[in-house]
């Protein structure tokens, strides 16, 4: 893994807060791609951008003729070839990941279920894929966190409604196999896992906005907590990537009106260091 203090001490300080992100997607982007080996360079963009492409790929399925974002690694026509090889061809070519074309190829049989909801199920599938193969462990953790996050919500969320929880419950790991056994009102994971205290916190936030705020609060700290002794490293950069992801979303929803209430948030979540020991570096 490369040392990137010359990139890294070049790019402006963001803050989840600001209204207006100091530098674009695209120019970042063309940075990693000029100063990141092409090893580290592959891990960009096979376990981040990839993302996008998956959420381009349920936009394509459910309307040929949609736009797509830019800020993924295959074009327009290359996923439209993913498609047709999946579903009409049904073969699954090489360059691209094979859950992809599995999705494609099943999505018409999956699309009018009950409770099937594309987006969620390309999301864990990209999960699995970034846990299962990537070699680098802050990335894995990553995504781990991540699909862990989501399941402890939707637990949540689910008791809360008197719905069966195992029902909406992704992956296999410890985390949902103590959702699906538990059934205290944390599911037990607060003995395991310390992060869960400031989980059950936002589940009972009735403000859809401020939830999601404090997600992504959650998630911007832990990703500063993590790469806090390596800040030149490519982990240094793949969060810096990740955190302005979340501050240009942020930016074009609420340029305004949330940038207070993040700085609270992050203050309350920095003070009482919620971010999970498992997940820091010894």
């Amino acid at each position: 893994m490369g040392n990137y203090y010359c990139m890294m001490a070049g790019l402006p300080d963001i803050e989840l807060a600001d209204t207006q992100p100091g530098i674009s997607f695209k120019e970042l982007r063309e940075q990693c791609e000029e100063q990141l080996s092409s090893g580290d360079a592959k891990l960009v963009g096979s376990y981040l951008y990839l993302r996008q492409d998956c959420v381009n790929l349920v936009r394509l399925l459910k309307n040929p003729d949609a736009e797509i974002e830019w800020f993924g690694n295959y074009s327009l026509e290359q996923l439209r070839d993913l498609i047709t090889s999946a579903t009409e061809l049904n073969f699954n070519v090489h360059r691209y990941p094979a859950f992809m074309s599995i999705f494609a190829r099943e999505y018409k049989y999956n699309k009018d279920a009950r409770g099937y909801f594309p987006e969620d199920e390309i999301l864990y599938q990209f999960y699995k894929y970034a846990i299962d193969t990537c070699p680098n462990k802050f990335i894995r953790e990553w995504n781990q966190l991540n699909l862990d996050i989501t399941n402890i919500l939707t637990a949540m969320l689910a008791r809360k409604q008197g719905w069966n929880v195992a029902d909406f419950i992704k992956g296999d790991g410890e985390v949902q196999e103590m959702i699906r056994e538990n059934k205290t009102k944390d599911f037990d994971l607060t003995h395991e896992f310390d992060y869960v205290k400031s989980l059950m916190n936002i589940v009972d936030e009735e403000d859809p906005v401020k939830k999601e705020k404090m997600i992504d609060a959650f998630k911007w700290v832990w990703l500063d907590e993590k790469t806090f002794f390596n800040p030149f490293s490519l982990e240094a950069v793949y969060a810096y990537i990740c955190k302005l992801e979340m501050q240009y979303r942020w930016a074009k929803l609420d340029p305004e009106t949330g940038k207070e209430t993040f700085k609270q948030i992050i203050d309350n979540l920095r003070g009482e260091a919620k971010v999970p020991e498992e997940f820091i570096q010894k």
